[in-house]
């Protein structure tokens, strides 16, 4: 069973900006990469499958599979960086605290996926609001 990470989504409100971020951040053929301090102990576990769930305004609303994990430079320099599958999946919005750097996300703790077909042309942020409360 894949292993995941769960990180806050810091400086975008909804996954449309996170999105909108990435358009003007980054080329087309560039790979998507995520840094960040530490280097997973459980890497390979997060390898076999395991995605980074992000946490907006304290809630997941999505996921992207992870592709690779290297550690890049050395002793207190050293950082990671996640390779990450540029398709977004959106999750059903799952309530989640703040908190500090990254955490481990075991599988049966993970919200499942959004099938998109069923939400029509609904903007996304009602969407959300309904999918919160259970309208939806």
């Amino acid at each position: 069973m894949a292993l995941h990470m769960i990180k806050l989504c810091v400086g975008c409100d909804t996954v449309e900006e996170l999105i909108d971020w990435r358009r003007a951040h980054a080329g087309a053929s560039d790979p998507w990469v995520l840094r960040t301090r530490q280097t997973p102990k459980r890497a390979s576990e997060m390898l076999d499958g395991g995605s980074v769930y992000r946490v907006f305004k304290g809630a997941i609303l999505c996921r992207q599979r992870i592709l690779g994990i290297a550690t890049v430079g050395e002793g207190v320099n050293a950082r990671c960086e996640l390779t990450l599958d540029p398709e977004i999946v959106r999750v059903a919005p799952a309530p989640r605290r703040a908190f500090q750097g990254w955490r481990y996300l075991e599988a049966k703790d993970a919200p499942g996926d959004l099938a998109l077909d069923g939400f029509g042309e609904a903007p996304p942020e009602l969407a959300r609001q309904l999918r919160e409360i259970g309208a939806w």
